[in-house]
């Protein structure tokens, strides 16, 4: 089954010259089947490029989503035109009596930037907490993580010396987990953040389930026991390329960032990088939809969640 998207929506005509299955709003009119909700959180500078690596990664479920986009606020965007904006996504305000099945909250550009200092802290708090009641389960990927260990267990921010960018090698650590069936026991995905994870840290001051991690990177993937909170502290959702374009963002800013680990052939720059963690990526967002969505959420978005 495909993800419904807006008639408009650039996304449209990328995806279906990929192959990739989406049906539009006109199209979906038609068919009487009850598709998941599931809304984004869109705090990226690129949101086009980010709507895009998302939808793509969603539409590889069998299941029909009724796709929609939230921002956090009417701040003019650098790299989104207004009109884009305007057409496609929502204020917090519009949709905040409504029910989802799902909510993907995104990483955000605040790198070294205290907690306390993020413009739109109050919004998000009111955004997460929200969720607990309104969605059967979020998913927060990369900054988004920050924000919300912070909100759940109050876990203050955790920087590294260098920036995390590239592409490390992870360990699935419980093979009968859902989210992560199918899953090699060792897997590839990317990073680019300051943030640090260390497992120990997770351990001793969360109740999450560890469910992936790396020695280099520290922890990757893990979940809460209702299966309503998913951390996932990377970016599995980055298109081949995504990683060379920050660097060369970072190059020609003159930060002199270290060149990605693992992920340029040779690691040369001049080189064009392939993409080895697709596959990964794609388990992890239909198994998320299938196993902590699908199988849990009530029929009638307003009523309790089914038990797990």
């Amino acid at each position: 089954m495909p993800i419904r998207i807006p008639d408009l929506l650039p996304a449209v005509d990328l995806l279906n010259g990929e192959n990739i299955f989406v049906m539009t709003e006109t199209r979906a009119m038609h068919q009487d089947v009850r598709p998941l909700k599931v809304l984004l959180l869109n705090l990226m500078p690129k949101k086009i490029e980010t709507e895009n690596q998302l939808i793509r990664m969603l539409s590889n479920s069998p299941l029909q989503i009724d796709f929609e986009l939230l921002r956090i606020d009417n701040t003019e965007s650098k790299n989104t035109p207004i009109a884009h904006l305007n057409s496609f996504y929502r204020d917090f305000e519009d949709i905040k009596e409504n029910h989802y099945d799902g909510l993907i909250i995104t990483g955000a550009p605040l790198g070294r930037t205290p907690w306390e200092q993020v413009r739109y802290k109050d919004e998000i708090t009111e955004i997460i907490n929200w969720s607990q009641e309104h969605v059967t389960s979020t998913m927060f990927l990369c900054w988004a993580v920050e924000a919300a260990l912070n909100i759940f267990y109050d876990l203050p921010k955790n920087l590294r010396e260098e920036k995390l960018s590239g592409v490390y090698q992870h360990k699935t650590r419980h093979k009968h987990e859902t989210l992560t069936r199918g899953f090699d026991d060792y897997f590839k995905a990317p990073h680019s953040r300051y943030a640090d994870y260390p497992v120990n840290v997770i351990k001793n001051h969360t109740d999450l389930h560890i469910l992936a991690s790396s020695e280099e990177a520290g922890v990757y993937l893990m979940a809460s026991s209702d299966r309503k909170r998913v951390f996932v502290t990377g970016h599995p959702e980055y298109d081949a390329e995504t990683l060379a374009q920050e660097y060369w963002r970072d190059l020609d800013a003159g930060l002199e960032p270290e060149v990605p680990c693992d992920y340029f052939v040779s690691d040369d720059p001049q080189e064009k990088p392939c993409s080895t963690w697709r596959s990964h990526a794609n388990l992890l967002f239909t198994n998320w939809l299938n196993y902590y969505v699908y199988q849990i959420t009530p029929y009638q978005l307003n009523t309790e969640s089914r038990d797990v």
